[in-house]
């Protein structure tokens, strides 16, 4: 309770900080040029612009909009990150190959795709999946393998000893062995994939908070383009601490690993 108490204040201090800047404009003027920005974009303003939105629904239709796309692009890459990282952790030539092959992707950012996807998919929603799918592939494919890799080969060869094998071996040794890196992967291909949607919305404007903040820009309302950051930034934090969080907690507890994930 006290570390709500002081997150809370510290966000109204931070507020209130932003409101008198902007009443006494004392905003840099290279960095807040009053020609660019016409209008008052003080923590009131802003917060009211987000009410407002939230309360006619045009910035909750666009995170809903925005959080489908994501999650069908989240849910792909993790199927393909999942069986990649298991063929490259199991089998040396893939390894050789294929592994080498994904260190390399991981390392291009996924909006550098979007030309390709354009061409392959067309200016829209398979082009925005597309590229949320890149983003968030390369880097559950690496945990994952990393992962598999990690699994002490005591365990796998009591199991075997023991008659395991196949998928049981894969579902109470290996699967086990490798939640911290799997977690892992999944926070940071969930982060990833976030900023992958953003620039693909801002570009393809088909829907979501990505053509709202195209429509700030082009208005030149930066008070709706920050209260679209807000947007991101709390569900960027709903999803972390309230999901990922969760699960690295209830999956520790469940399978004895909490001692690897402290």
């Amino acid at each position: 309770m006290t570390t709500i108490i002081r997150r809370i204040t510290f966000l109204l201090i931070l507020i209130a900080t932003w409101e008198v800047i902007s009443k006494l404009g004392l905003f840099p003027q290279f960095l807040w040029p009053p020609l660019l920005i016409p209008n008052d974009p003080g923590g009131v303003t802003v917060f009211g612009t987000l009410i407002n939105g939230l309360i006619s629904g045009q910035i909750l239709q666009a995170t809903f909009t925005t959080l489908g796309r994501l999650l069908m692009g989240f849910a792909i890459a993790i199927t393909l990150g999942l069986l990649l990282g298991y063929l490259i952790a199991r089998y040396k030539l893939v390894d050789d190959t294929l592994g080498f092959l994904v260190t390399a992707l991981q390392s291009i950012p996924s909006i550098v795709w979007f030309p390709l996807a354009i061409v392959w998919f067309g200016l829209g929603v398979q082009a925005i999946l597309f590229i949320v799918t890149i983003g968030a592939t390369w880097t559950m494919t690496v945990s994952a393998s990393t992962g598999f890799k990690n699994v002490p080969q005591l365990y796998t060869r009591v199991a075997k000893t023991m008659g395991s094998s196949g998928l049981h071996m894969f579902r109470t040794v290996i699967l086990p062995g490798s939640v911290p890196h799997l977690i892992s992967g999944l926070r940071v291909a969930w982060a990833f994939a976030w900023r992958a949607i953003m620039a693909g919305e801002l570009l393809a404007g088909s829907g979501g908070l990505g053509q709202l903040l195209d429509m700030g820009r082009s208005l030149q309302s930066m008070d709706l383009v920050l209260s679209v950051m807000i947007i991101i930034g709390i569900v960027g934090t709903i999803m972390d601490h309230f999901v990922f969080l969760r699960m690295e907690r209830s999956i520790a507890k469940k399978w004895g690993t909490s001692n690897n994930l402290a």
